[in-house]
């Protein structure tokens, strides 16, 4: 698997030391196999031990978080924050509320979101939280005061200077909202010390839009540069109909493409003239309905049961916007033969290893996760910037930052790819070879 035995000795001491984290090891294991190369041409990092300091997060924190539900019974959830690596700057990274949250999905994210955040060039370190509350089917009451109860452990670990939370799955405006009064409260400070918050109290134009744009302006750059080819008139199927899944769409559009096709969790739509984009905006952003209504309200477009079954649909792009782990290698194989020639990833690794080889080996753009969705964590930078110098910019100012830093993470990628890629088309060694780099020499300055 390994050709360097100082790699593959790291890895097999941290696969032992972590052997019931699967989702860790996994992404741990898919980030060797890309730096490999780098311990390979440099001794200076083996000598400095720099894998197994890389490896292992900086601070783990567990905790118990206690709340009430509307009928008055005690619920008991576990609370995690993963510190991971604060060698370019203060911690940065989301906060997932989901039934799965482990130990092993926090730190896999943590780790994913330190070359992540590298990437962007902004002076973020990487980490992640969460909790295994599960939001669905709560009261606006039971989630603030989960929020509150979840926050009043999470606060003495967090800081404008320290640690910046920003939202994930289960964590939107309205968690973040809860979240943020807490801190405020308890600390008695008003700082930037979460990102994603509303307007009207230091959040950012455009973060809502930032990861759905920021995955169509790195893949724009990524077919120019690659395929000398562009977004129009090509046919676009994208999975999901959440944020990511909405904006993509929107900037697809605008840059000339159709897309035909999109999903929730219960299955998949399909318009051969266009998905009509106001409509799925009203049933998921206004109604909070299933994609199921698209056909009932539109008069047009088939719904069809079980969401997978939308990667049989013949196009030129499609895009992973939905959840990890989506698209397997029969889903790439029947993309590849029906003539799809690039694949942007919109969710956190929504592509097994398996598919995305297959999609590299046949010559397929591929644009990876930790660099094409970087955009949502890039704006969330921006709001720091905001917030730490008491201004707002316009929402056109911030989508120009965006799009400058999504193209700058594409050409940092694409140079790293064609010095030790498999080909062209490898951005996913490219990416991950070019945000070490970068946290391996900040690591190396400040000493150990």
């Amino acid at each position: 698997m390994f050709k360097s035995n100082y790699v593959k000795k790291v890895f097999e001491e941290f696969e032992l030391k972590n052997k019931n984290m699967p989702e860790y090891i996994n992404a741990a294991k898919e980030i060797l196999e890309s730096i490999e190369p780098l311990f390979i041409d440099n001794k200076e990092y083996e000598n400095l031990a720099l894998l197994e300091r890389f490896l292992e997060p900086e601070r783990f924190v567990e905790f118990k978080v206690l709340w009430t539900d509307d009928s008055g019974k005690i619920r008991v959830n576990k609370g995690y924050r993963c510190q991971y690596n604060s060698a370019l700057g203060p911690y940065k990274g989301g906060l997932r509320l989901h039934p799965t949250v482990n130990q092993s999905i926090i730190k896999f994210l943590a780790l994913e979101q330190t070359l992540k955040n590298s990437l962007t060039t902004l002076p973020m370190g990487g980490a992640k939280g969460g909790s295994d509350f599960d939001p669905k089917g709560k009261s606006d009451t039971e989630i603030m005061r989960f929020c509150q109860s979840f926050m009043t452990e999470l606060y003495k670990y967090i800081g404008p200077n320290v640690d910046v939370p920003a939202g994930d799955i289960g964590v939107g405006a309205r968690e973040i909202g809860y979240l943020f009064g807490q801190y405020k409260r308890i600390t008695n400070e008003f700082s930037g010390t979460l990102t994603g918050k509303g307007l009207t109290y230091g959040g950012s134009l455009a973060r809502k839009e930032a990861t759905g744009y920021g995955l169509c302006y790195y893949l724009s750059a990524a077919l120019t540069k690659i395929k000398n080819d562009s977004f129009k008139d090509k046919i676009v199927v994208i999975s999901g109909s959440g944020n990511v899944a909405i904006y993509a769409n929107e900037k697809a559009t605008s840059l000339g493409a159709k897309v035909v096709a999109m999903s929730d969790s219960n299955g998949y739509i399909y318009d051969e003239k266009g998905i009509d984009l106001a409509v799925v905006k009203r049933i998921k952003e206004q109604e909070r309905g299933r994609i199921s209504l698209y056909p009932k309200y539109l008069g047009r477009g088939e719904y069809f049961e079980g969401s997978s079954g939308i990667w049989s649909i013949k196009c030129d792009i499609a895009l992973p916007c939905a959840t990890q782990n989506e698209l397997n290698l029969e889903d790439a194989k029947k993309l590849v033969s029906n003539g799809v020639i690039a694949v942007g990833e919109g969710a956190n690794m929504p592509s097994s290893l398996d598919a995305i080889k297959y999609f590299v080996d046949n010559n397929v753009l591929f644009a990876p996760a930790k660099a094409a969705n970087a955009g949502g964590v890039a704006t969330s930078g921006l709001e720091m910037s905001q917030n730490s110098m008491r201004l707002s910019w316009s929402f056109q100012e911030v989508d120009e930052k965006l799009k400058s830093i999504m193209q700058n993470i594409f050409e940092a990628s694409y140079n790293e790819t064609l010095k030790y890629g498999k080909n062209k088309y490898d951005l996913l060694t490219g990416a991950n070879i070019a945000g070490f780099k970068k946290v391996a020499e900040a690591m190396i300055s400040q000493g150990i």
